[in-house]
């Protein structure tokens, strides 16, 4: 692979996973509530869904998740429902400080990651982007299956980077907050966040797919 292209998919990676969106949003969430540990089983949630985004890409399916309007529109609406369903559960969530969280037997390390994995398996913009964007940037006269492997590696590496980040800062601020009504209101904003996540993807299209 030509590093120049390389260089532009990193680049175009790093911008993506920092923007706030859905994956964000639980990163932030899982730190909060549940501290760094257990928190970062919600990033290996995502990186298990992308994982499953790209081997879907890999084998050629991904095209027609993308050309079928009705598949897309089923994981798409699948999506705005969960983001809408994690909204309302943290707005309601009881404001419970670091210390409560970490004692907090009803709250697995399996749950944690079916969170995460939900947010990305069902998320539009990941699968324009595992199907849309990144194959551009294979070049069909190589071999295809080392490109994947290097770009799959490389959106990893990124999210799992910059994810933990976010998981570890939100966790850091928790400690840090002892006032049960600032707690509250954290989760309030968290829970508002998801579902205009919700109702943003609700009214998503596929702009990349209609310019191809």
């Amino acid at each position: 692979m030509d590093l120049k292209v390389w260089v532009t998919y990193f680049i175009a990676t790093v911008i993506l996973s920092l923007t706030p969106g859905p994956g964000v949003f639980s990163a932030i969430s899982s730190g909060l509530r549940h501290g760094v540990r257990l928190g970062l089983w919600n990033n290996v949630g995502m990186q298990a869904a992308n994982l499953i985004l790209t081997l879907v890409v890999s084998l050629g399916l991904g095209a027609i998740l993308l050309a079928s309007e009705t598949m897309f529109g089923i994981v798409k609406w699948l999506g705005v429902a969960y983001l809408i369903y994690l909204g309302v559960v943290t707005w309601r969530a009881p404001p419970r400080t670091f210390h409560e969280d970490e004692a907090d037997n009803a709250h697995t390390a399996r749950d944690v990651f079916m969170r995460g994995f939900l947010v990305n398996i069902t998320n539009p913009k990941g699968i324009i982007f595992f199907t849309a964007i990144l194959p551009q940037f294979i070049d069909v006269a190589r071999p295809q299956l080392q490109q994947y492997a290097i770009l799959a590696g490389t959106t990893f590496a990124v999210d799992v980077v910059v994810m933990t980040g976010y998981t570890a800062l939100a966790a850091r601020t928790l400690r840090a907050m002892s006032d049960p009504s600032r707690i509250r209101w954290v989760n309030r904003s968290l829970g508002g966040l998801f579902v205009f996540a919700g109702v943003a993807l609700a009214g998503f299209r596929r702009a990349v797919s209609a310019a191809a």
